[in-house]
């Protein structure tokens, strides 16, 4: 995202984009880490029979903050898959009641999630991963950060529809963003 049109929006939103482009780079080194793991393991199981369970945890982790590490930064710059055959031709008042319910709902899922993710690190936090004995602690941190940082961009995309704004923190995608015009 340009400086120019980051000047355009404010502070948090400033800060926002900042910490989830941070969370995507480290995303995008986890997806790195990822496909090399999946490839060590075809090579080790195809020709030196051996399986890596290592690895395979390994990947896992990795695939969790693949997800939930990139989705804030989608989200916070509307570039996430949305289904809006209906929002998007629906204008006026309607329109606003519909995208503050789109927004509602979202929310609801971030907080519904958190809910439930904490019940369940409260009972599997105390275990480690059979393969590193990594604690499940660490081990679902980055779908906990993601959807902590998830919830705050939705509450901010929920205030900018009441107040009437775009949901987009700006007009500009994410600078990790590469989009391809289709003619």
């Amino acid at each position: 995202m340009s400086s120019n049109s980051l000047r355009q929006t404010g502070p948090l939103v400033r800060a926002l984009s900042a910490a989830s482009v941070f969370l995507e780079r480290i995303a995008i080194v986890m997806l790195l880490l990822t496909t090399s793991l999946v490839i060590l393991q075809v090579i080790a199981r195809n020709f030196f029979q051996m399986g890596l369970p290592w690895a395979d945890e390994l990947a896992r982790y990795g695939g969790l903050g693949i997800v939930f590490l990139a989705v804030p930064l989608l989200l916070l710059h509307d570039r996430h898959i949305a289904v809006d055959i209906i929002s998007a031709r629906v204008r006026g008042r309607a329109g606003m009641v519909l995208r503050i319910c789109n927004e509602v709902i979202v929310m609801l899922f971030c907080i519904l999630f958190l809910i439930g993710g904490y019940a369940f690190l409260v009972r599997a936090g105390r275990f480690v991963t059979p393969a590193l004995s990594m604690p499940n602690l660490l081990f679902y941190l980055p779908a906990m950060l993601g959807m902590v940082m998830f919830a705050i961009v939705s509450l901010l995309r929920f205030a900018r529809v009441v107040s009437g704004h775009p949901v987009a923190a700006a007009s500009q995608a994410p600078a990790m963003v590469h989009e391809e015009s289709v003619p």
